[in-house]
Order: C-alpha cells, then sequence, then structure tokens
C-alpha cells in the first residue's frame, strides 16, 4: 500500500545519498580535472590583462586518440559482432554461427540506430573518468531493444563495492521530462500518478560539461525529474524470501517527491537460485583499488596541469 511504498522510497532515496557522498572526493577530482581539457577559452587578467590563457593538449589529445583508434577496433567494417565455434565444426553450426552474427550485427546498426553514437560518447568519456557504462535493456516506448551511454558520474554504487556482479545496490540516475515519464506510465511500465514539480539535484560533473560546451538547463520551459533506477537487493514486504535472503528488484523512485513509480523483479521467474539480471557492463580504462577505476585525469591531471603553467610562463615571457 501507499505507506509500505513510502517508506521503502524514503529509506532508499537515504542509503542513495549515503552512497553518493562516499565518492565525493571522486567527483571533486573528476569535475576538476575536465578543466585541463582546455575546451574553454579562458581570459585572464593576471599578471596582467590579455595574459596567455592557452592549455597544453597534452590530456585532451591522448583522449582523442583513444576514441578513435578504439572505435576502429570495436566497430569494424563488417561490423562488431564476431561468432566463434566451441568444439567440433560442421557445416550445420557454422551456418548458424554465421545467421546468428550478421543478425546480431544488423539489430546493432540497422535497428539500435543510437548503438554507434553511444560507443563514441562511451569511448570519449571512459579515458577521463577511467570508468563508463552501457545499458542494455527493452524499451517499451521504441519497442524495440536499446542501448544508452551512462556516464560514470550518473551511475552510483554503493561503498566498498568490486564489481557489478556482487555488488548489492547500485543507481541509475535518470532526468527525465514530463512527457517522456507520462509515456511509460500510459504503456503500463510506471505507475499511474501524478508527480509534483520538476526538482533536478546539481551534479559537479555535469554541470562542469555544460560549462564547457556552452549550455545551461532551461527548467522553467521543460520541466523534468530526476529519477532514481536502483537495482538492488531488497526484503520486500509480502514477497519475503523463506530463507530470509535479500532478492534482486529493479525500484524506481522521483527522487523530488521521494515517490516510487515501479518495482519489478529482476530475475527469471524460473530460476530456482533467482541469480539477478545484468543489465550494464562496466568499462575500465585503468584498474585501480575501488570499484570506479582510474582515467587520464587520475594518472596525469597533475602532469597536464603543470604543462599548461609551463606554456603559459613562456608565451608571457616572450610577450614581455
Amino acid at each position: 500500500d501507499d505507506k509500505e511504498l513510502r517508506t521503502i522510497a524514503i529509506d532508499l532515496v537515504a542509503k542513495f545519498n549515503s552512497d553518493k557522498s562516499s565518492r565525493s572526493d571522486w567527483e571533486q577530482t573528476y569535475e576538476q580535472g575536465l578543466d585541463q581539457l582546455g575546451l574553454e577559452i579562458e581570459d585572464r587578467t593576471t599578471p596582467w590583462a590579455g595574459a596567455c590563457g592557452v592549455f597544453h593538449p597534452m590530456l585532451s589529445e591522448a583522449v582523442v586518440r583513444f576514441q578513435s583508434q578504439t572505435i576502429q577496433e570495436v566497430m569494424p567494417a563488417k561490423g562488431p559482432v564476431k561468432t566463434q565455434i566451441w568444439g567440433v565444426s560442421t557445416k550445420e553450426r557454422l551456418g548458424q554461427a554465421k545467421r546468428v552474427q550478421d543478425y546480431m550485427n544488423y539489430q546493432l546498426l540497422e535497428v539500435m540506430t543510437e548503438y554507434r553514437s553511444e560507443t563514441e560518447k562511451l569511448l570519449f568519456s571512459l579515458p577521463l573518468a577511467g570508468s563508463a557504462f552501457r545499458k542494455i535493456y527493452f524499451d517499451p516506448s521504441l519497442g524495440r531493444p536499446t542501448s544508452m551511454f551512462v556516464p560514470a558520474e550518473d551511475f552510483v554504487v554503493s561503498y566498498n563495492e568490486a564489481d557489478l556482479e556482487q555488488a548489492e545496490r547500485y543507481t541509475h540516475v535518470m532526468n527525465r521530462s514530463t512527457n517522456q515519464i507520462r509515456k511509460l506510465q500510459v504503456s503500463g511500465f510506471y505507475r499511474d500518478i501524478e508527480l509534483t514539480s520538476s526538482y533536478i539535484e546539481d551534479n559537479l560533473v555535469t554541470d562542469k560539461f555544460q560549462d564547457i560546451g556552452g549550455v545551461k538547463p532551461s527548467y522553467d520551459k521543460d520541466e523534468r525529474h530526476q529519477l532514481l533506477e536502483m537495482h538492488v537487493d531488497f526484503d520486500l514486504p509480502g514477497f519475503e524470501d523463506s530463507d530470509g535472503v535479500a532478492l534482486p528488484y529493479v525500484i524506481t523512485i522521483d527522487k523530488g517527491s521521494s515517490t516510487i513509480l515501479s518495482i519489478y523483479r529482476n530475475w527469471a521467474e524460473d530460476d530456482e537460485h533467482k541469480a539477478k539480471k545484468q543489465h550494464f557492463v562496466h568499462y575500465g580504462y585503468v584498474p585501480g583499488i575501488g570499484f570506479y577505476n582510474l582515467g587520464l585525469i587520475h594518472m596525469i591531471g597533475g602532469l597536464a596541469k603543470s604543462a599548461t603553467s609551463l606554456l603559459r610562463q613562456l608565451v608571457d615571457a616572450g610577450t614581455l
């Protein structure tokens, strides 16, 4: 009932806030490191008006080189999918493998039209942040499978987790318009309830990307809501496991009003082990100690900052 749903929502939102605050240092380091990309024109007044404001291209050059080389490897002209036969190869198996390969390449390149562009975005973010995610799911509004790039700043994992397979809680933060939510309510994917006015919580990294791109949100004209899609092991009242084990669910919450939009079972109905279905793929740049891997910002961010400082000093000295 509504009272139980309210209690569940408040509990999960509090856990999300705790997870997000536990990685605040990571967000701050990432946000400060984005300045070293040099994608903004900086007008400096120190030590005098018109002083050199260029950035050393070390970081941006490394990112673009990684992106351009990797996209050629993962998206060749014949398609990204290749099949391999384990065991004895027969004419029938070879034919079946060829059909599977052709069909999957058709799905990724022709049906899932966003796959290439989302992969390009992923390969730009990955070397910077060290971690990037891909979400694969069936979109009821489009009526087909969908592949979405999820940046690390929008993917919050509970503290001290090692990988997605073992994690008991992780959250995909989604900003959706009122109309997008309404479409899913009409289709029956979300509960048909009225939400409060728009609410988007500030994010250091997202705000920095918007500043770099020279854009700012216009929520006064386009209402948006922040949804928390939480993949969580939860002991749902009325659906408790006989052994007292928390079971995997996908629970979507409107953060502004702490209202639950949906609760879905996240295991196959006939699976006696109730193993969690995995909808995300975690891509890592350089493995680190914690869940989030190391990126170029962490590895050469300080060096890029020093190179920028030296370059500016040389230009200013020449000006003098």
